[in-house]
C-alpha cells in the first residue's frame, strides 16, 4: 500500500524527516507514533502529495507520488493536521462540497454517501447549524466523515480521536477496526499510546525526523521475566516467593520468574489461592521511551 525509502524533508537549514523507509502493508493497521515535532504530520503529508520531498522516493497504492498521486487519490480517505471546512456552513454542506471537489465524485448518491459517513461518526443527528458552532470533538467528527465519503481502500489519519472524550474514543477506535475487517489499511498517527495499543497491528516510532523502530506490535512486546499474579492470599504468596516479589500492589504481585506455569504449580502446591497469572510483557509506553529523546516541545536550562 505505502513504501518510501530514503524519504527527506529539508526547510532550509532544518530537516523535517531525514532517510526514512516506511512500509505499510495492505490490511495494516499501523500507528505512526512519537514525540511532538519528530515528523509525523510532515511524512503523512508528503505521502499525500501535499509536500514535496526534498530527496527520496514514494509509492502510493503502485503510483509514484508526487508525479501519479491522482491515481490513487480516489481510492484514499485522509485527516491530516485537522478538520477543515467553511465555519458558515452546515456540517452537511460541508461535506457536500467536499465530495464535489473530490477526484471522481458523481453527483448522483452523494446525498445518500454523506449521510452514511454521517451515521459511521456518530453525527446522523446534526442540524443546520454552521461549522463554528461545533464543539471540538464535533469537528474530529465531521473531517473523519469528509475521509469515510469514498469507502476507502486506504485511510490516512492524523491523531483522528484528538478533542473526543473516552466514550468517543472507543467508538472511533471499533469503526477503524470495522473498517479494516472490510478491507481498509488503515495508517494513523497518535500519540495515545493506549489507543495505538488496543487498535494497531503494526507499529514505526519517530524521533528527530527519523523512523527509529518498524514492527510488529506483538514481536515489541517481549516477555520481561516476569509474572503478574492476582491472589486472595497475596500475604502468604509473598511469603513463600521471599526475595522474588519486585513489586506489590494490593492482591497484585509482580514476581521475577521465568516460567508462569511453574510458578502456578508452586503457589497451588501450598495451598496459595491463585486468581489469575499471567506473563508480564512489555508495554507499548516503554518500546516508545526507549527509542526516543524527551520531545521537541521540552524546554530545559
Amino acid at each position: 500500500m505505502i513504501r518510501t525509502s530514503g524519504l527527506t524533508k529539508r526547510y532550509g537549514r532544518t530537516t523535517a524527516v531525514e532517510s526514512v523507509a516506511l512500509e505499510v502493508r495492505e490490511g495494516d493497521r499501523y500507528g505512526l507514533l512519537g514525540p511532538n515535532g519528530s515528523g509525523k504530520s510532515t511524512l503523512l503529508r508528503m505521502l499525500l502529495g501535499l509536500v514535496y520531498p526534498t530527496r527520496g522516493r514514494i509509492e502510493l497504492m503502485g503510483s509514484p507520488v508526487p508525479r501519479r498521486v491522482a491515481d490513487a487519490l480516489p481510492h484514499i480517505g485522509a485527516l491530516v493536521e485537522g478538520p477543515a471546512g467553511y465555519p458558515q456552513l452546515s456540517g452537511r454542506a460541508n461535506l457536500a462540497l467536499l465530495d464535489a471537489a473530490g477526484p471522481g465524485g458523481p453527483r448522483r448518491g452523494r446525498r445518500a454517501r454523506i449521510e452514511q459517513a454521517l451515521e459511521r461518526v456518530g453525527l446522523d443527528g446534526i442540524d443546520r447549524r454552521p461549522l463554528r458552532a461545533y464543539s471540538m470533538g464535533m469537528r474530529q467528527r465531521l473531517g473523519l466523515a469528509g475521509a469515510l465519503l469514498r469507502t476507502p481502500r486506504l485511510l490516512v489519519l492524523d491523531e483522528p480521536t484528538n478533542g473526543l472524550d473516552p466514550l468517543g474514543i472507543q467508538e472511533i477506535r471499533e469503526l477503524l477496526a470495522g473498517l479494516n475487517a472490510a478491507g481498509a489499511t488503515i495508517l494513523l498517527s497518535s500519540h495515545l499510546l493506549a489507543e495505538v495499543e488496543q487498535l494497531c497491528t503494526r507499529v514505526g516510532v519517530m524521533d528527530d525526523g527519523r523512523l527509529v523502530l518498524q514492527d510488529e506490535l506483538a514481536a515489541l512486546r517481549t516477555p520481561t521475566g516476569r509474572v503478574v499474579v492476582h491472589s486472595p492470599d497475596a500475604d502468604a504468596a509473598a511469603a513463600l516467593l521471599d526475595g522474588r516479589v519486585e513489586a506489590r500492589d494490593g492482591s497484585r504481585l509482580v514476581v521475577r520468574h521465568a516460567e508462569p506455569s511453574a510458578l502456578n504449580a508452586q503457589l497451588v502446591a501450598a495451598g496459595v489461592r491463585v486468581d489469575e497469572l499471567s506473563r508480564e510483557r512489555r508495554t507499548l509506553e516503554q518500546v516508545v521511551l526507549e527509542r526516543t529523546g524527551a520531545g521537541n516541545d521540552r524546554v530545559s536550562r
